[in-house]
């Protein structure tokens, strides 16, 4: 793996915001999966705020994560997690993670992470740190965090189930739980078949939508 040092991002590393936001949106669409978009601007103001985290190689990025606040500090949660094609298949995804997730514990404390996803690789991720699936009424009402989605491709099941179920899996960590011993549940042949299920619930409730009209 080339040496790569993953820190706080700064003032200093504005000008790499355009090509992380492109990188992003091109592993949206290999995946083929629904992503809210950011601008380069909003990246930014990530990094002038300390709640950016990047990992270069020399001057080459090479990873990224931010970290968003929501209800006045009662929740906190991570986007934008990815990796350059160039340091894919080395772990990097995972180290991110882990820096990211406990840069935010020790700046919010009292706060509790969560996430929504619909990578069975982000969900391993967040297993081992000790997130648990929830359903969405478990996690923020903000609105201004729902209206993030409004550039994901699926934003239209979000809001036809009244933001109460959509592709991605609630994840949430709860740091008053933190004592209890971690329970494995993460098992990746289930959680792929549950998000089969739930795409073939959803395209054929949409299909009963448009047949009705």
């Amino acid at each position: 793996m080339q040496q790569v040092h993953i820190i706080i991002a700064n003032n200093s590393h504005l000008h790499y915001a355009q090509e992380i936001c492109e990188v992003i949106s091109d592993s949206a669409k290999v995946r083929g999966t629904g992503i809210a978009k950011r601008t380069p601007n909003y990246v930014q103001n990530k990094m002038i705020n300390g709640n950016a985290i990047i990992a270069l190689s020399g001057n080459q990025f090479a990873g990224f994560c931010y970290i968003e606040v929501w209800g006045h500090e009662k929740y906190v949660a991570h986007s934008g997690l990815i990796v350059h094609p160039d340091f894919r298949n080395q772990g990097l995804a995972k180290k991110i993670k882990e820096f990211t997730f406990n840069y935010s514990l020790s700046k919010y404390p009292a706060s509790k992470v969560f996430g929504i996803t619909t990578g069975l690789a982000v969900m391993k991720i967040n297993s081992d740190l000790g997130y648990k699936p929830v359903t969405f009424s478990e996690l923020t009402d903000d609105p201004k965090f729902w209206a993030g989605c409004k550039t994901c491709t699926n934003y239209d099941i979000l809001t036809s189930k009244d933001h109460k179920m959509c592709l991605c899996t609630g994840m949430l960590y709860d740091p008053d739980q933190k004592r209890k011993k971690k329970e494995k549940w993460y098992n990746k042949k289930v959680l792929k078949r549950l998000k089969n299920i739930k795409q073939t619930m959803l395209a054929t409730n949409k299909q009963l939508v448009l047949w009705k009209k």
